[in-house]
């Protein structure tokens, strides 16, 4: 039963089938396009929706008994373990040609990381972790950087649908936070971010107004990195409100501080 695999088995079930999905969205990557606008700066394609029907159906071959919870379709938590999809994470970038955009699966166990995998096709790297570790990077073992100074960090962000008011819409704590590191990077994809600062491309990361989906899988391979996610306020991380920080632990209590 995938109720009783072990947090290392699913982490391999998410990475199979987010790179079956992966290969069928990068089919379509700068192709001719159904874009419809769910919102002015929220939109979803025809390939949300095939991923996430491709995900729902190997999924509940490799691991039926677990609670599943997609972006574009929505779903259920289970009691123990919960699947949280998202089928295109960056569906902006993707829609406009850009290459920073991946496939996120992640596995929760009442809302704490316990499993996930990350495909970027167009950047062809995948990572993967798991509760207990390693995390992994195209197969090789990854850990966290070891800066150890705020202003020597290099950081990313991100900024919600909805940015008309602060601090909710990022752009304010976005300009405060810049002056005091060495830089910061916008590239469109929680999953990305959260696994660059995995593999210690990036030293830490913020967001506010995400969604489980957008986390699950990124946290969980984070922390098999040995990384540190909070809530914006130092407190525990509530995945399903998206108010994070995620680091590599050293530089966490400055960039609270900052934010």
């Amino acid at each position: 039963m995938a109720n009783e695999a072990s947090p290392e088995e699913l982490a391999q079930i998410a990475l199979e089938v987010a790179r079956e999905a992966g290969a069928l969205v990068r089919a379509g990557f700068r192709t001719r396009l159904k874009v419809v606008e769910k919102g002015p700066t929220d939109l979803v394609t025809q390939y949300d929706f095939e991923s996430e029907r491709l995900i729902r159906a190997r999924l509940a071959e490799r691991a039926p008994g677990l609670g599943l919870v997609a972006e574009e379709g929505g779903g259920e938590r289970a009691p123990g373990l919960t699947w949280y999809v998202d089928p295109l994470d960056g569906t902006m970038n993707f829609a406009h040609g850009h290459p920073f955009w991946s496939v996120s699966i992640g596995v929760l166990e009442q809302g704490v990381p316990v499993a996930g995998a990350v495909i970027a096709p167009c950047l062809d790297i995948e990572w993967s972790g798991f509760r207990g570790g390693p995390a992994r990077r195209n197969g090789d073992a990854c850990r966290v950087s070891a800066t150890e100074r705020l202003d020597a960090a290099l950081l990313a962000t991100g900024f919600p649908a909805e940015r008309h008011q602060e601090p909710d819409s990022n752009l304010g704590t976005f300009v405060r936070v810049k002056r005091l590191v060495r830089g910061i990077r916008r590239c469109g994809s929680a999953a990305i971010d959260l696994c660059f600062v995995a593999d210690g491309t990036y030293d830490g990361y913020w967001e506010r107004h995400l969604n489980a989906w957008d986390l699950a899988a990124g946290a969980a391979v984070v922390l098999s990195a040995g990384g540190r996610i909070t809530a914006l306020d130092g407190g525990t991380p509530r995945l399903e409100h998206g108010h994070i920080a995620a680091t590599n632990g050293l530089i966490h209590e400055s960039l609270l501080a900052a934010v």
